[in-house]
């Protein structure tokens, strides 16, 4: 193997770093919320269009740095999107094949996205075995798979050197609350929250970090029991989030409170803020709001002011033939008028209750004083 190789690739990347804006933040006042900013980290704005792209990057040179990587010979990647696209985009920086081994449910635009960057979608009908197919894929190609799962938390660099905490404390330091009172982002990998949750103890900061998960996922129940063995025979329906398993980097002690909307309240929560913005959000962005009215709500009853920071993860673009297409809904069980409306006007302030007490679809955990 040649080290002149490696070296090469490490360059591109951080060359392609180097060439990349930082993210922008978002704030956005809430009326009903007087006192608590809402701010908005758009992970949109990254080359390969979403959070994801900073896991990607890391997750290749760690493989890189530990020697993983061939030249020449495939990258593979057991992801539901967006995952995929980014590290899609780094395998065509260093001139590496990538397939993309997914659930057959991805939405089209995704796949589409994939290709775009050059990769391969591998497409399978049961979600719980893509990382079986992934594993043999990479065995008989002679290749490595990258297994965001396992490796999301220990490749990234919690302490600094860029990584989305630094990022935001950063961009924070002039605004009238510089230290967030609550950092809010939902659980895929949970290499993410692992990143917030370490950073903001290295940091010393009374910052506390809430997770947010899908319906059709483990990571709550995990939280609450500790149980590593809890499993479902079902994938999630928000891309990119949830998992039907325990993955080896979602850390639950690195996180201070968990909230578990059902998928219909995230899909709501998602095209509220598409309205807000003028422009389209992901499902996960939804998930992530309402983890954010939860914290908004709860320093509200506490007579607390502050920030908080959440994550918008992705462009609604792709998924305008899904989650964004109200029939596809519909035909999903995934529109209820009522619960929209009554997550609408929580999200509003105007809601003397919030939506999870009306039709009990949220659930907070272990949110510490």
């Amino acid at each position: 193997m040649s080290r002149g190789w490696e070296m090469e690739c490490v360059r591109r990347i951080e060359a392609d770093v180097q060439r990349s804006a930082d993210t922008h933040l978002v704030p956005m006042p809430w009326p009903g919320f007087p006192g608590i900013t809402l701010y908005l980290k758009d992970e949109s704005s990254h080359p390969s269009g979403s959070l994801k792209h900073r896991l990607a990057r890391s997750l290749f040179l760690y493989a890189l740095c530990n020697g993983w990587l061939r030249e020449g010979r495939p990258v593979v990647e057991a992801s539901s999107g967006s995952t995929a696209v980014s590290e899609a985009y780094f395998a065509r920086l260093l001139g590496l094949p990538f397939i993309a081994v997914m659930p057959a449910t991805v939405s089209v635009q995704k796949q589409r996205a994939i290709e775009f960057q050059g990769g391969r979608c591998h497409l399978v009908a049961d979600p719980t075995q893509v990382y079986a197919e992934a594993t043999r894929l990479a065995r008989e190609g002679g290749g490595h798979y990258m297994d965001q799962f396992t490796y999301a938390e220990r490749a990234t660099d919690w302490r600094g050197n860029n990584n989305i905490a630094e990022s935001i404390f950063s961009q924070m330091a002039r605004e009238p609350h510089p230290v967030p009172a609550w950092l809010v982002c939902s659980a895929g990998t949970g290499g993410t929250l692992a990143t917030l949750g370490r950073f903001v103890r290295y940091g010393r900061h009374a910052t506390r970090v809430c997770g947010g998960d899908a319906e059709h996922s483990v990571f709550f129940d995990h939280y609450l029991t500790r149980d590593p063995a809890l499993t479902l025979e079902r994938g999630s329906r928000i891309e990119g989030i949830g998992r039907p398993r325990v993955e080896a980097s979602f850390l639950p002690d690195v996180i201070d409170a968990m909230v578990k909307p059902v998928d219909a309240a995230s899909f709501a929560a998602m095209r509220w803020l598409s309205s807000r913005l003028g422009r389209a959000v992901g499902p996960s962005t939804g998930t992530n709001l309402l983890a954010a009215l939860a914290c908004a709500r709860e320093m509200r009853e506490r007579g607390v002011q502050g920030a908080i920071v959440t994550l918008l993860c992705d462009s609604g673009e792709r998924y305008r033939d899904t989650c964004h297409d109200l029939a596809w809904c519909q035909a999903q069980g995934m529109h209820d008028a009522a619960l929209e409306r009554a997550v609408h006007a929580s999200l509003n302030g105007g809601a003397e209750s919030p939506p999870w007490r009306l039709a009990g679809v949220l659930s907070a955990a272990r949110s510490s004083s």
